[in-house]
């Protein structure tokens, strides 16, 4: 499984890549792996303000839905359109092309509470 170093993770298998005030948020490789081909990813909260924890959207597979859920609370400000025709970019390129939201994060400080790559790699053993 493929977990850059140079992000964060949440136990639910979300990646934030942080850049500046703003952040890239997806599902990681292990994520997408265990869903398998994703056929639909909806995320209705564009220029919402939601917290750390909630849900952002849902992303879909063949077998099962699945909630995608905030890594640091902040304003929904775009949803990837490509998903919209090629959600299976998700499966081919899950921390690039495949990002999902992109938020203005709201406090800097919930990203200390997230894990880095070591004890994420831990999680999925």
């Amino acid at each position: 499984m493929n977990v850059p170093a140079n992000l964060k993770y949440t136990k639910d298998h979300e990646w934030i890549r942080v850049e500046g005030e703003e952040a890239f948020v997806g599902i990681t490789d292990y994520a997408q792996h265990e869903l398998g081909d994703i056929v639909f990813v909806e995320v209705e909260t564009v220029g919402e303000v939601l917290n750390q924890g909630e849900t952002f959207g849902t992303i879909e597979a063949v077998k099962t839905v699945s909630d995608m859920f905030m890594p640091a609370g902040g304003e929904v400000l775009a949803f990837n359109e490509d998903l919209t025709t090629k959600p299976e970019t998700i499966n081919q390129d899950p921390y690039e092309k495949g990002w999902v939201v992109r938020i203005r994060i709201s406090n800097a400080a919930e990203l200390d509470q997230l894990l880095d790559a070591a004890a994420y790699e831990k999680i999925i053993g």
